[in-house]
């Protein structure tokens, strides 16, 4: 069977495509829907796919930025590290425009909230709002940012890290005492222009390490 292979930081590499695969590959990712505040208390909302929880104990999560040509820092990143605090609310299928709406390069100082039609709702443990349509929302303690160089001239990449220091999750969105995942529907992003959400879910034992018997088949 054939396959292709190319170098993706060699710029003689080539892969024949229409489009770069690599963020096609690495699928789906989670939307960290992150709301921040600047030294002057204007609220700023964006929307990050590069995002995850890294650890449990303690809770932490990250989301990478990367720098445009006339902003070395985008300004999610400028403002965790300026105030050491950021938000990230979750997206529900239902909130994917205004999501969407939100990704949108604007002048720093401008209310990507107010411009998506989105309510803010004041956080307990962090002076960064909430949006209030969101279906949950960590609130987070800026920890610390790693750059990294990028291929691209005058541009950089840089994983911020926050410590959770609350959790807020909508009483609809709880059944028996279990976050229900399918009456959130988050939305995660694709490769392209393409996006997902989750609206089906399945359960998966791990082998008994103490028999040695081999899980159920899920029927995949």
């Amino acid at each position: 069977m054939n396959n292709m292979f190319y170098e993706p930081n060699k710029k003689e590499s080539k892969h024949g495509l229409a489009h770069d695969p690599f963020k096609s590959l690495i699928v789906p990712r989670p939307i960290g829907w992150i709301s921040t505040l600047d030294r002057e208390g204007n609220v700023n909302l964006a929307p990050y796919s590069f995002f995850n929880a890294i650890s449990y104990d303690p809770c932490i999560v990250m989301f990478s930025s990367s720098g445009l040509v006339d902003d070395p820092k985008k300004h999610s990143r400028r403002n965790a590290e300026e105030t050491g605090e950021f938000v990230c609310n979750i997206v529900s299928a239902e909130l994917t425009d205004a999501m969407n709406s939100t990704s949108a390069h604007v002048a720093r100082g401008i209310d990507e909230m107010a411009l998506a039609g989105l309510s803010p709702s004041p956080s307990k443990t962090v002076k960064a709002p909430r949006v209030l349509e969101a279906p949950a929302h960590l609130e987070c303690r800026y920890l610390k940012t790693v750059e990294f160089e990028s291929n691209v001239p005058n541009q950089s990449h840089a994983v911020v890290f926050g410590e959770v220091t609350g959790i807020h999750i909508k009483d609809d969105f709880l059944t028996d005492g279990l976050v229900d995942v399918l009456k959130i529907m988050p939305i995660a992003r694709m490769g392209y222009l393409d996006y997902t959400r989750v609206d089906k879910v399945f359960s998966l034992s791990p082998p008994d390490t103490k028999t040695g018997a081999p899980p159920k088949k899920t029927g995949f």
